[in-house]
């Protein structure tokens, strides 16, 4: 990407645009076009071919989604696959209408299949039932890595997948019913440890495990794709490494510095099993993270603690 060509990030302040502006404001980019949901719904046809045609991004990375973890996937169903669906079929779109140089489309590690092996490979994609908490969301998603693939064949479009694992990082959702489980266990252990309470209790066994990457070392790897890869297939983005919930909610203890009891509710749902991303290919192109999962959660919570929970 050259330094000074038009950089449009849908979805610019939200946890993983946010981290690939700054991460390219680091680099020296400087030429970014960004608007607000307020200012521009993604779902709109027209509103998105408008703006398309009036900025003319060169670059864009297609960070805009409705998100959220299985409480909110499973009681959003219609809402997550119709906007979601809307949101990356305009702006995939109108970047092949507007001739954008290159787009990066971010889509998630739920598109594998439930029961598929681990860890998951890229061709695991579509060869079986997905996990029924999240199967809109996820359709939709692979909808969008379908949409590059196929405006990359029929209209020779540089349009590139990236597949994300469980992220984590500034501007985080700490709302306990619609979050992801590292920040819903961050703000959970942090308001016992204030209130002085003696147990705090999980959802689920704490048996499945995940694997969690940092949002600036996604940052990093979205723009270095962004700059060297430029092929078909998808690529998972992630660590390579997981740990059982458990395991997390204990690290989160520790790091909070909560005396109390980890207690389960096992009448919630565990969702997936196993979710770790084989990271070969990403490896092999040369990209490798960097910030381990204690450094990583030691810093978010630091940052909880001076921005959010005020």
């Amino acid at each position: 990407m050259e330094k000074e060509a038009k950089i449009y990030i849908a979805g610019h302040r939200g946890m993983v645009g946010s981290a690939i502006m700054r991460n390219l404001q680091g680099k020296g980019y400087q030429n970014f076009v960004t608007r607000r949901s307020a200012e521009l719904d993604l779902r709109n046809q027209q509103a998105v071919a408008d703006f398309f045609a009036e900025e003319k991004p060169d670059y864009v990375f297609l960070a805009a989604a409705k998100v959220g973890g299985i409480h909110a996937n499973n009681t959003y169903r219609g809402e997550f696959l119709y906007d979601n669906l809307m949101i990356q079929n305009n702006v995939i779109h109108q970047s092949y209408v507007q001739g954008v140089k290159k787009l990066q489309f971010l889509g998630s590690s739920c598109i594998y299949p439930k029961m598929a092996p681990q860890p998951l490979k890229e061709e695991y994609l579509l060869t079986g039932l997905l996990e029924p908490t999240n199967e809109p969301y996820a359709i939709a998603k692979i909808a969008g890595i379908k949409m590059c693939e196929n405006y990359r064949a029929q209209y020779g479009c540089d349009f590139i997948s990236t597949m994300p694992t469980n992220l984590y990082g500034p501007n985080d959702n700490y709302d306990l019913n619609n979050s992801h489980v590292l920040p819903a266990l961050i703000r959970k252990f942090h308001e016992a440890k204030e209130s002085r309470a003696e147990n705090v209790e999980i959802w689920g066994t704490g048996s499945p495990k995940r694997e969690f990457l940092h949002v600036d070392d996604l940052a990093e790897a979205c723009v270095y794709l962004m700059e060297h890869y430029s092929e078909p297939e998808l690529v998972n983005i992630g660590t390579g490494e997981d740990i059982a919930i458990k395991d997390l909610a204990l690290l989160i203890k520790d790091i909070v510095g909560f005396e109390g009891e980890l207690t389960h509710d096992t009448s919630k749902p565990d969702g997936t099993p196993r979710k770790l991303m084989d990271v070969s290919k990403l490896h092999r192109h040369g990209w490798k993270h960097k910030i381990s999962l204690r450094e990583g959660i030691t810093s978010v919570y630091q940052q909880y603690r001076e921005e959010v929970a005020v």
